[in-house]
């Protein structure tokens, strides 16, 4: 296992970046702690898999460097990293059985046939593919393939770290959320370092013990799925985390009250007066939808029963704009036709000025 440094660490598949939209991935510093489970999470071509690809020595950063345990290992190929990855589709051996497959990074480092065995079976257990261990992997479908994959990426205990690239696409729903349980198990019990890549927020979060939210090759925030949903650092992280979304509009701040569309919101801090753009963001779970006419008055297009509780589609027409408020509210709950004012729980209200998360103060001190 292995502390995994990323220093002023950038990459463009330009010669002469100038700008931001040049670089694949923009600059960055950060520390990947020793034995902890990270996941990549982002709409596809946001960075993540080349910043996997960094870290395991496939593609050499234009900038800045890589650091295992302090040591430089930026120009290190990949083999010399002592690493395991685990990539989309399966990379296996066909003519091989299931047992041989699992057993090859073992025996290439001429191990104890002992030991091969026991890890094989422990592996295979994890995996629920034990009966199919003396089967031609020709002969098995593609979910089963994969889990062969998984379980070479997983067979070596010395490894500095674990990478999974988008490792369960292949993998029907249930299979899915059965692997991930398993991998969050097998980290908890070895501790191995594990990077995660995907755009699937479920499979993040479920993983993970810090999400890295990344768009347009910049990382927008570092943190645990609490942190992600409480207060995002960026209204693409709110927008991207959470079924639906966290709702963002666009509003006036003056202490600790904010405007949207002329109606007065109470915040639970004072802030500052900001030059940008204002926002004010809020999830759907923390507004309450009723008749009490003190609320923002908005239109109800739909109310989608999702089975343990309801998504009110709603829309608030501001300044020739249109803008879409989304309102969780419990299974059973009759909407009815003068249900059309929202009222937002102020302590679950973030501020946002040109997208990006600001703070205020309890007094004027504070700001």
């Amino acid at each position: 296992m292995a502390k995994i440094t990323l220093e002023r660490l950038a990459h463009s598949y330009q010669k002469n970046p100038q700008r931001d939209a040049d670089y694949a991935l923009r600059p960055l510093n950060h520390v990947w702690e020793d034995g902890a489970a990270y996941a990549l999470l982002g709409p596809s071509g946001c960075g993540k898999t080349t910043l996997l690809n960094i870290i395991s020595g496939l593609l050499q950063p234009s900038e800045g460097r890589v650091l295992f345990d302090d040591v430089d290992v930026t120009t290190t190929d990949t083999a010399k990293r002592n690493i395991a990855q685990v990539f989309q589709f399966p990379v296996i051996y066909n003519t091989m059985t299931v047992k041989e497959n699992l057993a090859f990074p073992l025996k290439n480092r001429k191990l104890d046939s002992a030991y091969i065995e026991k890890r094989v079976a422990e592996i295979a257990e994890l995996i629920d593919i034990t009966d199919e261990l003396n089967k031609k992997a020709s002969d098995l479908g593609a979910a089963e393939k994969q889990k062969i994959s998984l379980g070479r990426g997983l067979v070596r205990e010395d490894v500095n770290a674990i990478l999974f690239d988008e490792p369960l696409t292949v993998i029907d729903p249930h299979l899915k959320w059965q692997l991930r349980t398993q991998l969050k198990a097998l980290h908890q019990k070895v501790g191995h370092t594990m990077i995660y890549v995907t755009h699937d927020q479920t499979e993040a979060l479920t993983f993970a013990d810090k999400v890295v939210v990344m768009s347009e090759g910049q990382v927008l925030q570092i943190g645990t799925p609490t942190e992600l949903f409480d207060r995002p650092e960026h209204t693409f992280v709110g927008f991207f985390i959470g079924s639906p979304g966290m709702n963002v509009l666009p509003g006036k701040v003056s202490g600790s009250t904010a405007k949207v569309a002329e109606h007065e919101i109470s915040l639970p801090q004072n802030y500052q007066e900001h030059q940008g753009t204002i926002e004010i963001g809020i999830r759907p779970e923390f507004i309450r939808i009723s008749d009490d006419t003190s609320g923002l008055l908005v239109d109800v297009l739909r109310v989608e029963d999702v089975g343990h509780y309801q998504i009110v589609r709603t829309q608030l027409i501001t300044e020739g704009n249109t803008f879409a408020i989304n309102v969780i509210v419990k299974e059973g709950v009759e909407i009815t036709d003068g249900m059309r004012y929202l009222h937002f729980e102020p302590e679950k209200i973030n501020v946002y000025v040109d997208s990006w998360l600001v703070s205020g103060g309890r007094d004027e001190e504070d700001c």
